[in-house]
């Protein structure tokens, strides 16, 4: 066999091409310069030396920006809620939704019942004020615990189930007795 036999099975059609280099193209020299680093802060590795670092008065003035910022808790939280507290608010919603239908539902059944005790512009106000009450209680709710611990707001929406029930619905069911 020859010696070049054995080396065609390691090649390919198109090996002649030129092999790749690090040096940098005309198109990588190109990029923008980064920016500055803030003050404190030192860059490593290569080409670290041509990274700017911030001056004292640029380091001032990014501290007069942050500080309009709300900052966040350095308790040890993450700013994004973790995938336990996301299926605990998806079943929470979850129940509202249902709260809102059975309220649809029990409200209607007792039509026949509250014009006897109530004028009937009066039952309706109140019954839409009772399909709305689950929608606007969680929304409540988390527009307004959203810089608080996430059991805080868990406490809120807990709380919204205990006291919007649709007690009609509970009470009577879609059959009547």
């Amino acid at each position: 066999m020859h010696e070049g036999e054995n080396d065609e099975a390691l090649r390919w059609d198109g090996d002649d091409d030129p092999p790749v280099t690090s040096e940098p193209d005309d198109a990588d020299t190109a990029r923008p310069a980064p920016a500055p680093l803030p003050a404190g802060y030192t860059a490593v590795g290569r080409g670290s030396d041509a990274v700017p670092t911030a001056t004292s008065e640029q380091a001032s003035h990014e501290a007069d920006d942050d500080a309009d910022e709300p900052e966040a808790a350095d308790d040890g939280r993450s700013s994004s809620a973790g995938n336990a507290s996301l299926v605990a608010t998806g079943i929470v919603a979850g129940i509202y939704a249902l709260f809102t239908i059975g309220w649809v539902v029990g409200g209607l059944r007792m039509q026949t019942t509250a014009q006897f005790l109530i004028a009937p512009a009066v039952f309706w106000v109140n019954l839409w004020l009772a399909i709305a009450a689950p929608a606007l209680w969680f929304a409540t709710a988390w527009l307004l615990t959203r810089r608080s611990a996430r059991w805080v707001r868990f406490v809120w929406l807990a709380a919204g189930v205990v006291l919007l029930v649709p007690w009609p619905f509970a009470m009577i069911g879609t059959v009547g007795q």
